[in-house]
């Protein structure tokens, strides 16, 4: 008969009988977070610089003036621009651009309402849909040459302060003072005028 080999699953409960001791002999570790540590604040006092008393105070540089009508180009044989004319000029120009500011926020508001009112088609017939839907159309366009217009009124002050108002931009001529008189936003003479309108 052959003897069996004792079993080593003793020593194996032993060890763990021996390893669950232990862990029950020891505090048990407790699992703690990591401290953050505050960014340091940096002082938001400010240094005051010592100052010379020698020292002068920073002026701004000087303004360059608005240019003198007198610089604006004229067509030959035309009396140059006066300062009253050039007020005069651009007093309407700038009344021009209140007024059709005044008419964008009108008709902005306009469209809002006949957008807010055309979600109410429930029951309306198509004509009154078209005739909705035709004066939102008109509405808008109206709003679009306003803000055309406004956008050349801009343009020509802007050309006025800069001292090229009067100066045609496709050729580089003089627009003419009569011209500007009776359409001041003009940015093109009369010949390259035509010659657009031709296209």
């Amino acid at each position: 008969m052959a003897t069996s080999a004792p079993k080593k699953s003793a020593p194996r409960r032993k060890a763990a009988a021996e390893k669950s001791a232990a862990n029950s002999t020891e505090a048990p570790v407790k699992k703690t977070a990591a401290k953050k540590t505050p960014a340091k604040q940096t002082s938001t006092k400010r240094v005051a610089m010592k100052t010379n008393e020698n020292r002068t105070p920073a002026t701004a540089p000087p303004k360059s003036p608005v240019k003198k009508a007198e610089t604006l180009t004229v067509k030959e044989g035309e009396t140059p621009w006066t300062a009253a004319e050039m007020e005069e000029l651009r007093g309407e120009l700038e009344a021009d651009a209140v007024h059709l500011k005044e008419e964008i926020r009108d008709a902005e508001q306009e469209i809002v309402g006949l957008l807010r009112d055309g979600g109410d088609g429930a029951g309306n017939d198509q004509a009154d849909v078209g005739s909705t839907t035709l004066e939102r159309d008109h509405e808008m366009s109206l709003a679009n040459n306003a803000r055309d217009m406004l956008d050349q009124i801009e343009r020509a002050l802007s050309r006025i302060d800069d001292g090229t108002y009067g100066v045609c931009e496709s050729c580089g001529k003089a627009i003419g003072k009569g011209r500007l008189q009776a359409f001041p936003r003009a940015t093109l003479c009369v010949s390259c005028k035509e010659r657009e309108e031709r296209r």
